[in-house]
């Protein structure tokens, strides 16, 4: 039941308005009571007292559209604590107002050239907007730049928040208008993508994405041979718990620069848990929502479907900090896994299946899912890792990604000179005898540690078991007619590197190099 409340409430009238109130529950048999304050002027201790006794008749009562003033009284009086008071909220009208951004639970409005307003589009979306402005405190507090806002208003028939962002504009505009930007757009992207994956949230503080991408998981048993569901379902549980922060909805739209400053918008998104979840989530922006539909990256981010993939390349490059083909495809299948498991999901929860176009969507997701299935293992990655097929072609590729990540430690050249020897004597040495005649694959880590610094690599391989150390060294004083064929690779290696382990372990040849600098 709803009775409004009119003008004043004071010594004068308390009485009467009581009577008028009672009068009126007795005639309901409504059991809740909402009291309307929009059009309450001023309230006195007496008309406090009415809201007291009434409240005992219905304690769950709430009293809703409250003015400021009205309410700043109630306020100090304590009754914001004790029952649920709800304030008036300006009227915001989005007539000519340009949309500036999108997100997972609303849109982004500039309403003038100070400020933009978020428009949520759960019509009761008081709560979301409680929570996303107590997860944005978070994240400034953790050192994330974003924006906080400072008023709630209405629009429409739901709420908005309303941000100063003076003269911003998103990346997706930048990329947009400005194309030639695009390589310093990813460098300030991956530049705050991995501040937010660095930053380590107190524990409980926000929702863990692993326990979501197991719904999603669940959610799609029903729509997967029994298999590659449970194989879905066994590779997220494997993902372990993770309290670094992740965004969950990180895009070129959701980035504004204002005055030279990079700021993160929509927070509501904000959790913890392992990168993948999130570059899964940034595959679907970039190009998954559109590979069947071209069409719909622009109208979500503004620009072509082939800058939306050519910046998803750049930045997942950037951010595993390696331009090595094969690492760069490894983790984009990753992340394919976890992007179409959500998106599917979402198409069917919003869609159905019955809609030609949205099942022309579905069954191309699906089948590129199933197909990742087959060679998918586990949803973690390394950047210092990478697993390739083990054939003397691919060399060049493997001593690459070494170099790189040995320049970026600043590896002097000599050092990078002789372990750039050794990796290519075991990693041909793998090539040609670990799986012979068939072909498999090799994984090679590569580590740097500070104190003491030195480089650690490491190669793992399935093949047959071999230490190569147990081999005697040549004889390197014998003439050339008297020196057996073979075994000098080995012999460099341990000659270049200061330390060389073997062990088998597990079904694997573990071949662990060591090089102090």
């Amino acid at each position: 039941m709803t009775i409004m409340l009119k003008g004043r409430i004071d010594s004068n009238n308390a009485a009467q308005m009581e009577k008028e109130i009672l009068r009126q529950l007795e005639d309901s048999k409504e059991e809740s009571l909402v009291l309307d304050a929009s059009e309450l002027e001023y309230i006195s201790s007496a008309g406090l007292r009415v809201l007291l006794r009434v409240r005992k008749i219905h304690p769950e009562m709430r009293i809703v559209q409250v003015h400021p003033e009205v309410y700043e009284i109630l306020d100090m009086t304590g009754f914001t604590e004790m029952m649920q008071v709800e304030k008036a909220y300006r009227v915001v009208s989005l007539e000519g107002c340009e949309e500036i951004g999108r997100g997972a639970n609303g849109r982004l409005y500039r309403i003038d050239q100070d400020n933009v307003v978020k428009v949520y589009k759960n019509a009761d979306a008081l709560e979301d907007i409680r929570n996303e402005r107590e997860k944005a405190k978070l994240a400034l507090i953790l050192g994330i730049p974003t924006a906080i806002s400072y008023d709630v208003v209405k629009v429409g028939e739901s709420y908005g928040s309303v941000f100063e962002l003076l003269n911003a504009r998103s990346f997706a505009k930048i990329l947009a208008r400005e194309p030639e930007k695009m390589d310093w757009c990813v460098q300030e992207f991956v530049r705050l993508l991995r501040k937010i994956h660095g930053t380590l949230v107190p524990q409980g503080k926000l929702p863990d994405t692993r326990e979501t991408a197991i719904g999603w998981a669940r959610f799609l048993q029903d729509y997967l041979p029994e298999e590659k569901g449970k194989k879905l379902l066994a590779l997220i549980e494997a993902v372990p718990h993770d309290d670094h922060m992740i965004h969950g909805d990180y895009h070129t739209r959701n980035l504004e620069l204002q005055n030279d400053e990079v700021l993160l918008i929509d927070m509501d998104t904000l959790a913890v848990g392992h990168p993948i979840f999130e570059l899964g989530s940034m595959y679907n922006s970039f190009v998954g929502f559109s590979e069947v539909h071209h069409e719909v990256i622009e109208k979500f981010q503004g620009f072509d479907y082939v800058t939306g993939r050519t910046f998803w390349r750049k930045a997942l490059a950037a951010y595993l900090g390696t331009n090595c083909r094969t690492k760069i495809r490894e983790v984009e299948d990753k992340a394919r896994v976890v992007g179409y498991t959500r998106i599917i999901r979402r198409s069917i929860r919003r869609f159905g299946l019955d809609d030609p176009y949205r099942r022309e969507d579905f069954d191309h997701w699906k089948a590129e899912l199933l197909e990742l299935l087959e060679h998918t293992d586990t949803l973690l990655f390394s950047p210092n890792e990478l697993e390739l097929l083990a054939v003397s072609e691919n060399l060049e590729e493997l001593q690459s990604f070494v170099e790189e990540r040995l320049e970026a430690a600043d590896c002097p050249m000599r050092a990078r000179m002789q372990i750039g020897v050794a990796v290519e004597e075991i990693f041909i040495n793998i090539a040609s005898y670990a799986y012979a005649p068939e072909k498999g694959k090799a994984t090679v880590r590569v580590e740097v540690s500070e104190d003491p610094f030195a480089v650690t690599i490491t190669f793992l391989d399935h093949g047959v078991p071999y230490d190569p150390l147990a081999r005697q060294d040549p004889n390197v004083t014998l003439s050339a007619e008297e020196r057996e064929i073979g075994g000098l690779g080995i012999f460099m290696t341990k000659k270049i590197m200061d330390d060389v382990v073997y062990e088998y372990r597990n079904g694997q040849n573990i071949l662990t190099l060591k090089k102090r600098l």
